[in-house]
């Protein structure tokens, strides 16, 4: 089979599509045929890195495809189509998925559009309920509101938790896209000091919930951003992982709940729990398009450097996809 893979740890120039073996399925697992795949930021590090998350030597985290084989008393049928994570290997045209974490491509969603969902609104869900608890009517702050992540949770935030959703992104196009998502108010963090924007929003008390994508270079804004007794979620570093001058006090006199966190290395019966909660609670809402994946452009197979250099120029406004078929 065609796969990608990474010569050495390096650039965009190190992704090469190379011949394969196939892989072969697991008891537990079910072998997709893969019609599309997805760009994540766990892929630029373990293109970057040696010692990146994931053992197999094929880039990839996520799939869409059909079902070509399924162990005895699968819940799930060969010719089905599916959604889910893998653990690496995604970017082929064939992958194995642990059987429990395939979710059902609703009918109204194409093989791309569904291989945007499964790395950023899990991501997405996590963050803001299993681990954020937003609830009811709360006040939540997404940083990049553009991404992946950012666009999924904006969605989740206003149709699970019916919150106020305040987020930050670079542009006005950005933040046009993620007001017609749902989001309350929007700031653009090159031309406004969002801390101030937040706090003007909130009458001076601060958001319940922050979602953190950037780290040390936001510590300050977010510190004045947040609420006494928030909760404050380390999703990604975009902004570095070193803060100059940390006084813990900060954190105790604000009582912050500070969490971080990454879903790619969860264990496997974590990843099944977390996709059967989310499934149960947002294939309707996929179906009746009250929630949408968000496809900024679809690459050839081919054309794998491209969409690397396209995450990595910080441009898209959603998900990236690979056209396996």
């Amino acid at each position: 089979m065609k796969a990608i893979i990474v010569k050495q740890p390096g650039g965009a120039e190190q992704l090469q599509v190379k011949e394969q073996p196939k892989p072969v399925r697991k008891d537990d697992q079910l072998l997709i045929k893969v019609k599309a795949t997805a760009i994540n930021r766990t892929d630029i590090i373990n293109r970057k890195s040696s010692s990146g998350y994931l053992d197999n030597p094929i880039l990839g985290i996520e799939v869409a495809g059909i079902v070509e084989e399924a162990g005895a008393g699968s819940a799930v049928a060969v010719g089905t189509r599916v959604m889910g994570l893998v653990n690496g290997g995604g970017y082929a045209e064939y992958a194995v998925m642990p059987a429990e974490r395939a979710m059902v491509i609703p009918e109204n969603l194409t093989f791309e559009e569904a291989a945007a969902i499964p790395e950023v609104f899990l991501t997405a869900f996590q963050t803001l309920f299993w681990i954020g608890q937003l609830d009811m009517d709360e006040t939540v702050l997404i940083h990049a509101g553009g991404s992946g992540v950012g666009t999924a949770a904006i969605q989740l935030a206003k149709q699970l938790g019916h919150a106020k959703v305040i987020t930050t992104a670079g542009s006005k196009e950005k933040l046009d896209f993620c007001q017609s998502l749902g989001a309350d108010h929007g700031i653009n963090y090159k031309e406004q000091d969002f801390d101030k924007e937040v706090l003007q929003a909130t009458n001076d008390q601060g958001v319940d919930l922050i979602l953190d994508f950037i780290g040390a270079s936001y510590w300050r804004k977010n510190f004045t951003s947040i609420k006494v007794d928030g909760r404050w979620i380390l999703i990604g570093l975009l902004g570095g992982a070193e803060i100059e001058q940390f006084n813990l006090m900060d954190v105790m006199s604000k009582r912050i709940q500070l969490t971080g966190t990454l879903l790619t290395p969860r264990s496997d019966p974590y990843k099944a729990a977390l996709t059967a909660d989310f499934a149960g609670k947002t294939m309707e809402l996929f179906a009746k398009d009250k929630l949408k994946p968000i496809v900024d452009q679809v690459f050839p197979f081919d054309q794998v450097q491209q969409a690397h250099e396209h995450m990595e120029s910080n441009k898209n406004i959603g998900k990236i996809i690979l056209k396996v078929d």
